[in-house]
Protein backbone atom coordinates (compact mmCIF):
# COMPACT_ATOMS: atom_id res chain seq x y z
CA UNK A 1 0.00 0.00 0.00
CA UNK A 2 1.01 3.83 -0.55
CA UNK A 3 0.00 7.28 -0.39
CA UNK A 4 -1.49 6.59 -3.93
CA UNK A 5 -4.08 4.19 -2.45
CA UNK A 6 -5.11 6.65 0.38
CA UNK A 7 -5.35 9.24 -2.67
CA UNK A 8 -7.63 6.57 -4.22
CA UNK A 9 -9.31 6.34 -0.54
CA UNK A 10 -10.13 9.90 -0.57
CA UNK A 11 -11.69 10.05 -3.78
CA UNK A 12 -13.71 8.01 -3.53
CA UNK A 13 -14.83 9.20 -0.11
CA UNK A 14 -15.41 12.25 -2.45
CA UNK A 15 -17.10 10.94 -5.04
CA UNK A 16 -19.09 8.46 -3.64
CA UNK A 17 -20.00 10.08 -0.44
CA UNK A 18 -18.95 6.97 1.56
CA UNK A 19 -17.21 8.07 4.77
CA UNK A 20 -13.49 7.87 4.95
CA UNK A 21 -13.89 5.38 7.66
CA UNK A 22 -16.44 2.59 6.67
CA UNK A 23 -14.16 2.60 3.77
CA UNK A 24 -10.99 1.61 5.35
CA UNK A 25 -12.57 -0.86 7.46
CA UNK A 26 -14.55 -2.44 3.84
CA UNK A 27 -11.36 -2.85 2.47
CA UNK A 28 -9.44 -4.26 5.13
CA UNK A 29 -12.92 -6.77 5.80
CA UNK A 30 -12.21 -7.51 1.94
CA UNK A 31 -8.57 -8.35 1.44
CA UNK A 32 -9.35 -10.19 4.94
CA UNK A 33 -12.24 -12.26 3.19
CA UNK A 34 -10.19 -13.11 -0.11
CA UNK A 35 -7.22 -14.13 1.59
CA UNK A 36 -9.40 -16.64 3.91
CA UNK A 37 -10.76 -17.71 0.39
CA UNK A 38 -7.58 -18.64 -1.10
CA UNK A 39 -5.16 -20.14 0.91
CA UNK A 40 -7.27 -22.91 3.33
CA UNK A 41 -5.61 -23.25 6.89
CA UNK A 42 -5.60 -19.28 7.05
CA UNK A 43 -9.27 -18.92 8.65
CA UNK A 44 -7.56 -17.03 11.35
CA UNK A 45 -5.78 -14.28 9.03
CA UNK A 46 -6.84 -10.87 9.75
CA UNK A 47 -5.71 -6.80 7.50
CA UNK A 48 -5.31 -3.87 9.47
CA UNK A 49 -4.74 -0.68 7.37
CA UNK A 50 -3.32 2.73 8.66
CA UNK A 51 -5.43 5.47 6.98
CA UNK A 52 -2.66 8.21 7.28
CA UNK A 53 -0.02 6.22 5.68
CA UNK A 54 -1.76 3.28 3.71
CA UNK A 55 0.30 0.94 5.25
CA UNK A 56 -1.29 -2.74 5.46
CA UNK A 57 -0.34 -5.74 7.97
CA UNK A 58 -1.41 -8.92 7.60
CA UNK A 59 -0.82 -11.37 10.85
CA UNK A 60 -3.07 -14.70 12.21
CA UNK A 61 -4.56 -14.32 15.08
CA UNK A 62 -7.09 -15.88 17.51
CA UNK A 63 -9.63 -15.11 19.86
CA UNK A 64 -9.35 -16.01 23.73
CA UNK A 65 -12.38 -18.52 25.07
CA UNK A 66 -13.23 -19.72 28.02
CA UNK A 67 -13.85 -23.33 26.21
CA UNK A 68 -12.37 -23.62 22.68
CA UNK A 69 -15.56 -24.55 19.97
CA UNK A 70 -13.23 -23.94 16.48
CA UNK A 71 -9.24 -24.80 17.14
CA UNK A 72 -8.40 -22.78 13.82
CA UNK A 73 -9.92 -19.73 15.04
CA UNK A 74 -10.07 -19.66 18.86
CA UNK A 75 -7.37 -20.71 21.59
CA UNK A 76 -7.97 -21.34 25.71
CA UNK A 77 -6.30 -18.75 27.57
CA UNK A 78 -3.59 -21.54 28.47
CA UNK A 79 -2.79 -21.57 24.64
CA UNK A 80 -3.00 -18.04 24.61
CA UNK A 81 -0.60 -16.74 27.76
CA UNK A 82 2.22 -18.83 25.93
CA UNK A 83 2.20 -16.12 23.20
CA UNK A 84 1.36 -13.31 25.45
CA UNK A 85 1.41 -13.61 28.86
CA UNK A 86 -1.31 -10.62 29.67
CA UNK A 87 -3.92 -12.59 27.90
CA UNK A 88 -7.61 -12.75 28.85
CA UNK A 89 -10.85 -13.57 27.88
CA UNK A 90 -11.72 -12.03 24.59
CA UNK A 91 -8.63 -10.89 23.56
CA UNK A 92 -6.96 -11.05 19.97
CA UNK A 93 -3.50 -12.57 20.63
CA UNK A 94 -1.39 -12.32 17.59
CA UNK A 95 0.90 -14.97 17.02
CA UNK A 96 2.67 -14.91 13.16
CA UNK A 97 2.65 -11.45 10.64
CA UNK A 98 2.51 -12.33 7.13
CA UNK A 99 3.51 -10.43 3.58
CA UNK A 100 1.35 -9.60 0.78
CA UNK A 101 3.53 -11.45 -1.59
CA UNK A 102 2.47 -14.88 0.63
CA UNK A 103 -0.96 -15.07 -0.79
CA UNK A 104 0.61 -15.02 -4.57
CA UNK A 105 -0.91 -13.33 -7.56
CA UNK A 106 -3.92 -15.24 -7.24
CA UNK A 107 -4.91 -13.54 -4.03
CA UNK A 108 -4.15 -10.47 -5.25
CA UNK A 109 -6.66 -11.10 -8.03
CA UNK A 110 -9.32 -12.26 -5.57
CA UNK A 111 -8.95 -9.63 -3.52
CA UNK A 112 -9.05 -6.55 -6.00
CA UNK A 113 -12.60 -8.30 -7.40
CA UNK A 114 -14.00 -8.69 -3.49
CA UNK A 115 -12.83 -4.76 -2.39
CA UNK A 116 -14.33 -4.00 -5.31
CA UNK A 117 -17.34 -5.45 -4.65
CA UNK A 118 -17.62 -4.51 -0.93
CA UNK A 119 -17.21 -1.05 -2.22
CA UNK A 120 -19.97 -1.25 -4.40
CA UNK A 121 -22.27 -2.44 -1.31
CA UNK A 122 -21.11 0.05 0.91
CA UNK A 123 -21.76 2.73 -2.04
CA UNK A 124 -25.69 1.19 -2.31
CA UNK A 125 -25.64 1.24 1.99
CA UNK A 126 -24.61 5.01 2.10
CA UNK A 127 -27.31 6.02 -0.49
CA UNK A 128 -29.83 3.73 1.09
CA UNK A 129 -29.40 5.51 4.56
CA UNK A 130 -29.30 9.30 2.99
CA UNK A 131 -32.49 8.67 1.40
CA UNK A 132 -34.14 6.51 4.15
CA UNK A 133 -34.31 9.10 6.70
CA UNK A 134 -36.49 11.59 4.06
CA UNK A 135 -39.70 9.29 3.43
CA UNK A 136 -42.48 11.98 4.20
CA UNK A 137 -40.35 14.48 2.63
CA UNK A 138 -40.51 16.69 -0.76
CA UNK A 139 -37.52 15.86 -2.96
CA UNK A 140 -36.43 17.78 -6.40
CA UNK A 141 -35.42 15.79 -9.31
CA UNK A 142 -35.18 16.42 -13.32
CA UNK A 143 -37.05 14.12 -15.79
CA UNK A 144 -34.45 11.43 -16.98
CA UNK A 145 -37.28 9.62 -18.99
CA UNK A 146 -40.59 8.72 -19.30
CA UNK A 147 -41.87 5.64 -19.44
CA UNK A 148 -45.26 3.40 -19.75
CA UNK A 149 -44.79 2.73 -16.21
CA UNK A 150 -44.22 5.83 -14.87
CA UNK A 151 -41.74 8.91 -15.00
CA UNK A 152 -38.12 8.07 -14.00
CA UNK A 153 -36.65 11.22 -11.95
CA UNK A 154 -32.83 11.69 -11.56
CA UNK A 155 -32.16 13.03 -8.65
CA UNK A 156 -28.04 13.12 -9.22
CA UNK A 157 -26.71 10.02 -6.78
CA UNK A 158 -29.62 7.75 -7.67
CA UNK A 159 -33.25 7.91 -9.51
CA UNK A 160 -36.81 7.78 -8.31
CA UNK A 161 -40.11 6.71 -9.57
CA UNK A 162 -42.83 8.65 -10.15
CA UNK A 163 -45.95 5.50 -11.15
CA UNK A 164 -48.79 6.61 -13.25
CA UNK A 165 -50.92 6.25 -10.17
CA UNK A 166 -49.29 8.90 -8.09
CA UNK A 167 -49.55 11.40 -11.30
CA UNK A 168 -51.76 14.24 -11.51
CA UNK A 169 -54.23 13.23 -14.60
CA UNK A 170 -53.87 17.27 -15.80
CA UNK A 171 -49.67 17.26 -15.37
CA UNK A 172 -47.64 16.34 -18.01
CA UNK A 173 -43.94 15.99 -18.08
CA UNK A 174 -41.02 16.72 -20.56
CA UNK A 175 -37.06 15.88 -20.26
CA UNK A 176 -34.82 17.90 -17.90
CA UNK A 177 -38.19 19.31 -16.53
CA UNK A 178 -37.81 19.74 -12.98
CA UNK A 179 -40.13 18.26 -10.77
CA UNK A 180 -41.04 18.46 -7.17
CA UNK A 181 -42.62 14.84 -5.35
CA UNK A 182 -43.39 13.22 -1.88
CA UNK A 183 -41.14 10.11 -0.78
CA UNK A 184 -43.89 7.60 -0.57
CA UNK A 185 -41.02 4.95 0.20
CA UNK A 186 -37.10 3.47 0.06
CA UNK A 187 -36.57 0.36 -0.51
CA UNK A 188 -33.37 -1.52 -0.15
CA UNK A 189 -32.53 -3.11 -3.50
CA UNK A 190 -28.85 -5.54 -4.77
CA UNK A 191 -29.11 -2.38 -7.56
CA UNK A 192 -29.20 0.39 -4.61
CA UNK A 193 -32.65 2.23 -3.10
CA UNK A 194 -35.83 2.20 -5.29
CA UNK A 195 -37.66 5.51 -3.95
CA UNK A 196 -41.17 5.46 -4.51
CA UNK A 197 -42.73 9.54 -5.14
CA UNK A 198 -45.60 10.66 -5.51
CA UNK A 199 -47.65 14.18 -6.89
CA UNK A 200 -51.31 12.52 -5.73
CA UNK A 201 -50.50 12.12 -2.14
CA UNK A 202 -52.47 14.34 0.34
CA UNK A 203 -49.28 14.90 2.23
CA UNK A 204 -47.35 16.31 -0.34
CA UNK A 205 -50.03 19.53 -0.12
CA UNK A 206 -48.92 19.13 3.65
CA UNK A 207 -45.44 19.61 2.41
CA UNK A 208 -45.90 22.15 -0.18
CA UNK A 209 -47.75 24.11 2.70
CA UNK A 210 -44.98 23.91 5.01
CA UNK A 211 -42.70 25.15 2.45
CA UNK A 212 -44.87 28.30 1.77
CA UNK A 213 -46.10 29.07 4.86
CA UNK A 214 -43.47 30.03 7.46
CA UNK A 215 -46.36 29.70 10.42
CA UNK A 216 -47.26 26.17 9.32
CA UNK A 217 -43.48 25.48 9.29
CA UNK A 218 -42.62 27.07 12.73
CA UNK A 219 -46.14 25.34 14.10
CA UNK A 220 -48.08 28.30 15.22
CA UNK A 221 -50.54 26.86 12.16
CA UNK A 222 -51.70 23.75 12.26
CA UNK A 223 -52.87 21.54 9.19
CA UNK A 224 -55.97 19.54 10.95
CA UNK A 225 -57.39 18.02 8.22
CA UNK A 226 -56.71 17.71 4.62
CA UNK A 227 -59.41 16.20 1.39
CA UNK A 228 -58.01 16.12 -1.83
CA UNK A 229 -59.26 14.47 -5.81
CA UNK A 230 -55.74 15.56 -6.94
CA UNK A 231 -55.76 17.62 -10.66
CA UNK A 232 -58.84 18.91 -9.71
CA UNK A 233 -59.75 20.13 -6.37
CA UNK A 234 -58.82 19.86 -2.34
CA UNK A 235 -59.98 21.51 0.73
CA UNK A 236 -57.49 22.31 3.46
CA UNK A 237 -58.70 22.87 7.37
CA UNK A 238 -56.43 24.85 9.45
CA UNK A 239 -56.51 26.34 13.21
CA UNK A 240 -54.36 28.65 15.08
CA UNK A 241 -51.93 27.48 18.35
CA UNK A 242 -51.47 31.60 18.75
CA UNK A 243 -54.03 33.83 20.06
CA UNK A 244 -55.31 36.59 17.31
CA UNK A 245 -53.99 34.27 14.41
CA UNK A 246 -55.87 33.97 11.45
CA UNK A 247 -55.09 30.60 10.59
CA UNK A 248 -56.85 31.15 7.26
CA UNK A 249 -55.46 34.59 6.52
CA UNK A 250 -51.76 33.28 7.50
CA UNK A 251 -52.04 30.19 4.76
CA UNK A 252 -53.82 32.25 2.07
CA UNK A 253 -51.33 35.31 1.85
CA UNK A 254 -51.52 38.34 1.19
CA UNK A 255 -53.75 38.92 -2.23
CA UNK A 256 -53.85 35.14 -2.38
CA UNK A 257 -49.78 35.32 -2.91
CA UNK A 258 -48.88 32.15 -0.76
CA UNK A 259 -52.25 29.64 -1.40
CA UNK A 260 -51.31 30.87 -5.68
CA UNK A 261 -47.72 29.53 -5.15
CA UNK A 262 -49.33 25.99 -4.08
CA UNK A 263 -51.69 26.53 -6.81
CA UNK A 264 -48.94 26.60 -9.20
CA UNK A 265 -46.66 23.88 -8.27
CA UNK A 266 -50.10 21.62 -8.62
CA UNK A 267 -50.86 22.89 -12.16
CA UNK A 268 -53.77 24.88 -11.09
CA UNK A 269 -55.60 22.46 -8.78
CA UNK A 270 -57.87 24.71 -6.73
CA UNK A 271 -57.12 24.81 -3.04
CA UNK A 272 -60.28 26.13 -0.66
CA UNK A 273 -58.59 26.84 3.22
CA UNK A 274 -61.30 26.80 5.76
CA UNK A 275 -60.97 27.04 9.31
CA UNK A 276 -61.28 23.85 11.62
CA UNK A 277 -63.58 23.61 14.61
CA UNK A 278 -64.03 21.72 17.18
CA UNK A 279 -67.85 21.93 16.60
CA UNK A 280 -69.10 19.66 14.25
CA UNK A 281 -71.92 21.75 13.17
CA UNK A 282 -69.17 24.59 13.02
CA UNK A 283 -66.89 22.59 10.76
CA UNK A 284 -69.29 21.17 8.69
CA UNK A 285 -70.53 24.40 7.28
CA UNK A 286 -66.94 25.75 7.33
CA UNK A 287 -66.61 22.72 4.98
CA UNK A 288 -69.27 23.07 2.35
CA UNK A 289 -67.38 26.46 1.89
CA UNK A 290 -68.07 28.38 -0.70
CA UNK A 291 -71.80 27.51 -0.24
CA UNK A 292 -73.58 29.27 2.81
CA UNK A 293 -75.40 26.86 5.23
CA UNK A 294 -78.94 27.76 7.12
CA UNK A 295 -78.75 25.36 9.38
CA UNK A 296 -76.70 21.86 10.22
CA UNK A 297 -78.10 18.88 12.58
CA UNK A 298 -75.96 16.34 13.55
CA UNK A 299 -76.99 12.77 14.99
CA UNK A 300 -73.64 11.38 17.13
CA UNK A 301 -74.90 8.04 17.02
CA UNK A 302 -75.33 7.30 13.00
CA UNK A 303 -72.79 9.95 12.73
CA UNK A 304 -75.12 12.03 10.22
CA UNK A 305 -74.79 15.53 9.49
CA UNK A 306 -77.93 17.02 7.74
CA UNK A 307 -77.56 20.35 6.57
CA UNK A 308 -79.72 22.82 5.04
CA UNK A 309 -78.75 25.57 2.55
CA UNK A 310 -80.74 28.47 0.63
CA UNK A 311 -82.27 26.82 -2.78
CA UNK A 312 -80.06 29.31 -4.39
CA UNK A 313 -76.90 27.42 -3.13
CA UNK A 314 -78.10 23.77 -3.59
CA UNK A 315 -76.49 23.41 -6.81
CA UNK A 316 -73.16 25.14 -5.42
CA UNK A 317 -73.05 23.24 -2.21
CA UNK A 318 -73.40 19.86 -3.92
CA UNK A 319 -70.60 21.36 -6.76
CA UNK A 320 -69.74 19.62 -10.01
CA UNK A 321 -70.81 16.32 -9.99
CA UNK A 322 -71.14 15.93 -6.13
CA UNK A 323 -66.94 16.88 -5.49
CA UNK A 324 -67.66 20.03 -3.05
CA UNK A 325 -70.04 17.62 -1.06
CA UNK A 326 -67.89 14.72 -1.48
CA UNK A 327 -64.59 16.69 -0.39
CA UNK A 328 -66.63 17.98 2.75
CA UNK A 329 -67.78 14.52 3.69
CA UNK A 330 -63.59 13.47 3.56
CA UNK A 331 -62.84 16.40 5.09
CA UNK A 332 -64.73 15.79 8.45
CA UNK A 333 -65.61 12.27 8.25
CA UNK A 334 -69.12 12.49 8.61
CA UNK A 335 -72.27 11.36 6.01
CA UNK A 336 -73.55 14.39 5.05
CA UNK A 337 -77.19 15.15 3.82
CA UNK A 338 -77.52 18.36 2.21
CA UNK A 339 -81.15 19.93 1.55
CA UNK A 340 -82.89 23.27 0.20
CA UNK A 341 -84.70 24.63 2.50
CA UNK A 342 -87.69 24.17 -0.73
CA UNK A 343 -87.25 20.20 0.53
CA UNK A 344 -84.70 18.99 -2.26
CA UNK A 345 -82.19 16.40 -0.64
CA UNK A 346 -78.59 15.40 -1.76
CA UNK A 347 -76.39 13.21 0.28
CA UNK A 348 -73.00 12.01 0.93
CA UNK A 349 -71.84 9.24 2.85
CA UNK A 350 -68.55 8.30 4.09
CA UNK A 351 -68.51 4.08 4.38
CA UNK A 352 -67.06 3.23 7.92
CA UNK A 353 -66.02 0.00 6.17
CA UNK A 354 -63.56 1.56 3.69
CA UNK A 355 -62.03 3.91 6.18
CA UNK A 356 -61.12 1.49 8.71
CA UNK A 357 -59.13 -0.10 5.92
CA UNK A 358 -57.62 2.80 4.47
CA UNK A 359 -54.03 2.71 3.56
CA UNK A 360 -51.71 5.64 4.18
CA UNK A 361 -49.64 4.86 1.17
CA UNK A 362 -52.20 4.96 -1.20
CA UNK A 363 -52.67 7.93 -3.09
CA UNK A 364 -55.95 9.83 -3.76
CA UNK A 365 -57.46 8.75 -7.09
CA UNK A 366 -57.07 11.90 -9.61
CA UNK A 367 -59.76 13.58 -10.74
CA UNK A 368 -60.71 13.68 -14.46
CA UNK A 369 -60.11 17.57 -16.06
CA UNK A 370 -62.83 17.31 -18.70
CA UNK A 371 -65.50 16.37 -15.97
CA UNK A 372 -68.84 17.96 -17.12
CA UNK A 373 -70.54 20.57 -15.04
CA UNK A 374 -73.25 19.38 -12.40
CA UNK A 375 -77.18 20.70 -13.70
CA UNK A 376 -78.85 22.69 -11.80
CA UNK A 377 -81.86 20.85 -10.56
CA UNK A 378 -84.85 20.63 -12.30
CA UNK A 379 -88.24 21.06 -10.60
CA UNK A 380 -89.36 17.71 -11.34
CA UNK A 381 -86.10 15.68 -10.22
CA UNK A 382 -86.54 13.22 -7.44
CA UNK A 383 -86.08 14.49 -4.49
CA UNK A 384 -83.19 12.19 -3.59
CA UNK A 385 -80.03 12.74 -5.30
CA UNK A 386 -77.38 10.15 -3.64
CA UNK A 387 -73.50 10.70 -3.92
CA UNK A 388 -71.20 8.74 -2.61
CA UNK A 389 -67.87 9.55 -1.44
CA UNK A 390 -64.47 8.17 -1.03
CA UNK A 391 -63.22 7.33 2.01
CA UNK A 392 -61.05 9.56 4.33
CA UNK A 393 -57.86 8.04 5.68
CA UNK A 394 -57.21 8.37 9.59
CA UNK A 395 -53.62 7.36 9.70
CA UNK A 396 -52.84 9.96 7.02
CA UNK A 397 -53.92 13.09 8.22
CA UNK A 398 -54.57 12.73 12.10
CA UNK A 399 -57.92 14.10 13.73
CA UNK A 400 -59.85 14.93 10.85
CA UNK A 401 -62.80 12.95 12.15
CA UNK A 402 -64.54 14.90 15.02
CA UNK A 403 -65.09 11.72 16.81
CA UNK A 404 -63.02 8.70 17.67
CA UNK A 405 -62.18 6.25 14.64
CA UNK A 406 -63.79 3.19 16.30
CA UNK A 407 -67.19 5.51 17.40
CA UNK A 408 -66.92 5.47 13.26
CA UNK A 409 -66.86 1.87 12.45
CA UNK A 410 -69.76 1.05 15.00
Amino acid sequence: MSRDFIGALLQLNAEKGVPREQLVRTVEDAIQSAYRRVAPGYEDVYVSLEPETGEMRIYRARVVVSEVEDEATEWSIAQAQEHDASAKLGDLVEYEQLEPTHFGRVGAQVAGQVVRQRLREAERETLFDEFAHREGEIITGSVGRVEPSGVILDLGKAEAILRTTDQSATEHYRIGQHVKAYVLEVRRTTRGPLIYVSRTHKSFLRRLFELEVPEIQAGTVEIRAIAREAGSRSKMAVASRQEGLDPVGATVGQRGARVQAVVAELGGEKIDVIPWSDDPEVFVANALSPAQVVAVHIDEEERIASVTVPERMLSLAIGREGQNARLAAKLTGWRIDIRSEAGTVAEVAVSPDVLAEADPIDAEPAAAADEPAAAEPAADEPATKPVEAAAHDPTTVPDVVAADPTEVQQ
